[in-house]
């Protein structure tokens, strides 16, 4: 399974913030620390502000800071909630043009597969991830 990047930065820079909890940090900020698009990150944050993960304070002092503490953010929710679809091979789809959907066990299988995925995603935390926080501060190029 592959992760879109929407998700794989929402994990990024919910991780930041993660790292740098004492401080209110801008989508500019992370972005430079990632090396990866400015516009892509304003894109997470507003993904990730609407669903009640980080808050965003405007004006000159403003910036970006978690809305929950690490240890209340699943791994697993994020990536229900980032991801565009589920649909693994065609026949997840509700119209699908297999010739041997009606005989087929793959889609189970997929099915299985994936539950036990996410099952294991669920059972991260933001914390988890991000408990090496010298270790990311330092590769985040920030001290």
């Amino acid at each position: 399974m592959r992760l879109t990047l929407h998700t794989d930065y929402s994990l990024r820079v919910l991780m930041y913030l993660a790292v740098f909890p004492d401080r209110l940090s801008t989508a500019e900020q992370i972005a430079a620390a990632y090396g990866v698009s400015h516009n892509h990150i304003t894109k997470v944050v507003q993904t990730l502000a609407r669903l009640g993960l980080v808050e965003t304070l405007r004006g000159r002092n403003g910036g970006i800071r978690l809305a929950k503490r690490p240890e209340q953010i699943s791994v697993g929710a994020v990536v229900r909630a980032t991801e565009e679809d589920f649909d693994l091979v065609e026949c997840f789809r509700s119209k699908t043009s297999c010739a041997i959907s009606p005989a087929c066990r793959l889609q189970g299988a997929l099915r299985d597969a994936l539950a036990a995925y996410l099952d294991v995603l669920d059972d991260w935390t933001l914390s988890d991830i991000a408990a090496n926080r010298s270790g990311l501060a330092r590769r985040l190029g920030a001290h």
